[in-house]
């Protein structure tokens, strides 16, 4: 492993005083900071709501609490400067915050969120995402537009609830466009039982990549003939790293040292730290100097336990691991996050963080020595390790069997496109589909670009995905945690990894591959939610190029469902606003692509 010339410029400094104060490199955010608050060991206000539900004796995805209460948060959306490597930018942020508000809450909570679209200079739709919530009760909350909702227009609010099904970690976004590339980020953890105890929970820790062009700039460049892969600038660790400012683009403001995240450890203690790979594309390796980590959930999957130097994300991906302190109390470690070269594109690979104990200088540099780890694979940890706390065997005959085969090529214009099974997706913002299957219209024989895939009323589905491209793709699916029987290169043999109890988990990494020999991942779940739920590449670059697929599940008792009043007023919004700012749609970005015919509504 080598260290870029920007990290070993890191490692040089006398100290580290940051040149830059929080408010400009994170606007209101305080993570990353020494004054960042540690997280309750219990639950929100220290109440513990889900009583005798633990790890062990409760099916998360068919029982658990439900506490008739929980947080209401007010999101404001606008764009905002900041500077979170030196390099001022402008940013789309929420309630001016980057990385966004944490959002945190227990197990059974119903979680409210208001979100207002101030977005101006110019002005855009958005809407959010709670990334692995199951909204089993809510699918239209899901916050996909094109697909659940309409977007949220320039000027208008509009209003989530939904229950915490789950409990763990993980984060929302943004899912118009590639906007969340540009700031629209932020965790969300749930607080439920543990089977591991810990004495300090650190909270979240965010590893993305990042730019320092505006992301709709970025979809244009991809959306080019005949261009490479876009680059990464820079990778931070909760929103901040430093920049080498002679590498700055024309135009561009930029200040050596802006600073970096840091993290208090206490000897003897044990501290949960929670790993958050909320980037665009980079495929990052999360190590520590010195320590090991044990990690103890994937996703919003409690495993059983086991140790490793190293932790992997894909773009979406999150592992909870409780970290010994074994410094002595005066002493400092480097924290590390890197992207691998030959899984990402990044100009500046290597993210750094301090981990100081209780009683260090906390301007002192670090001298510790980067772990030394195998990154020659593009996948996840191998399925033999990876054992779900609570077993959800997988059934050996599933109801039905769907073949995906992921490739990428240029299309007739030059520009370069993934398809799977042949098709590149495209979305309609004025017509979701859920609200169109919920009406009755289920299959789409005129919009084939929308990619529905309709599993009518099979009880459970298996979806064998083959990438025959050369790059790893992180595939999330919505409203499920997935069962994976197998992953490798090559073909599958029909061998399923711990049948009785596979890991669990809604984001995959599939390898990368080729036509004769595709990277593969196999994933089975029961169609318990009746809704529409995107299965896409999470690498925001690939969905604005059409890895995206639709599913329907459930269409009788879909079409049972009662959607609320205000999903339909926000499309109202949406035309009123649309018929006169007409969007520019360049990419896949969920947007609509044929001329309006009539509101659904």
């Amino acid at each position: 492993m080598t260290i870029s010339a920007v990290a070993n410029a890191v490692v040089a400094l006398t100290s580290l005083v940051p040149s830059l104060p929080q408010a400009v490199t994170n606007g209101a955010s305080v993570l990353g900071t020494l004054t960042a608050p540690t997280l309750s060991l219990t639950g929100v206000n220290g109440i513990i709501s889900w009583g005798s539900d633990t790890v062990n004796n409760t099916n998360p995805y068919t029982a658990g609490p439900v506490s008739g209460t929980g947080p209401t948060y007010n999101f404001n959306i606008a764009r905002g400067f900041i500077s979170p490597d030196g390099v001022n930018v402008s940013a789309l942020l929420i309630n001016g915050a980057f990385p966004a508000p944490l959002i945190e809450a227990n197990w059974g909570d119903t979680i409210t969120v208001n979100v207002c679209n101030n977005i101006t200079g110019p002005e855009e739709g958005t809407a959010l995402h709670w990334h692995g919530i199951l909204q089993k009760t809510t699918p239209w909350f899901d916050g996909v537009p094109a697909v659940q909702q309409c977007p949220i227009p320039p000027g208008s609010c509009f209003t989530y609830s939904f229950l915490a099904d789950l409990y763990g970690t993980s984060w929302y976004h943004s899912h118009y466009s590639a906007q969340y590339s540009a700031g629209l980020a932020g965790p969300m953890i749930i607080h439920g039982p543990s089977q591991v105890a810990y004495d300090y929970d650190l909270g979240p820790i965010m590893l993305s990549d990042w730019y320092h062009t505006p992301y709709l700039q970025n979809v244009e460049f991809i959306l080019t003939p005949n261009v490479s892969p876009i680059k990464s600038n820079n990778t931070l660790i909760n929103g901040k790293m430093n920049y080498d400012c002679s590498l700055v683009a024309p135009g561009q403001t930029c200040v050596p040292n802006a600073g970096l995240s840091k993290f208090k450890f206490h000897s003897g203690k044990k501290h949960r730290l929670r790993l958050i790979n909320s980037g665009a594309e980079g495929l990052q390796r999360f190590t520590i100097d010195g320590h090991n980590m044990t990690i103890i959930a994937n996703d919003f999957v409690p495993i059983q336990p086991y140790t490793t130097n190293v932790v992997t994300l894909g773009i979406g991906q999150r592992s909870d691991v409780i970290v010994e302190g074994i410094g002595k109390p005066d002493s400092a470690y480097w924290m590390r996050s890197n992207i691998t070269q030959h899984c990402s594109q990044a100009d500046q690979p290597d993210a750094l963080a301090v981990i100081y104990y209780e009683s260090a200088d906390t301007t002192v540099v670090p001298t510790t020595t980067a772990q030394i780890f195998d990154d020659s694979s593009c996948g996840n940890d191998n399925l033999s390790l990876t054992i779900p706390y609570f077993p959800f065997p997988a059934t050996s005959n599933p109801a039905t069997t769907q073949d995906v085969v992921i490739t990428g090529k240029p299309n007739g214009s030059e520009i370069f496109l993934f398809y799977m099974n042949g098709v590149s997706f495209r979305g309609n913002y004025d017509h979701p589909v859920l609200i169109l299957a919920n009406q009755g219209n289920v299959s789409y024989p005129d919009d084939p670009e929308w990619n529905v895939y309709n599993f009518g009323d099979n009880s459970s589905v298996r979806i064998i995905v083959q990438n025959e491209f050369p790059a790893p793709h992180p595939m999330h699916l919505h409203g499920h945690n997935f069962n994976v029987l197998a992953e490798g290169v090559g073909t599958w043999d029909g061998q399923i990894v711990h049948q009785q109890n596979t890991q669990r988990r809604d984001v995959q990494l599939v390898q990368g591959g080729s036509a004769s020999a595709p990277g593969y991942i196999v994933l089975q779940y029961q169609t318990d939610n009746p809704g529409v739920w995107p299965f896409h590449c999470h690498i925001a670059w690939h969905v604005s190029t059409g890895l995206y697929i639709n599913t329907i599940e459930q269409e009788t008792l879909l079409q049972k469902r009662v959607i609320p009043n205000s999903v339909g007023q926000n499309c109202l919004a949406w035309y009123n606003w649309e018929k006169h700012d007409v969007v520019d749609e360049i990419d896949s970005g969920l947007k609509r692509s044929k001329p309006r015919d009539t509101l659904i509504f």
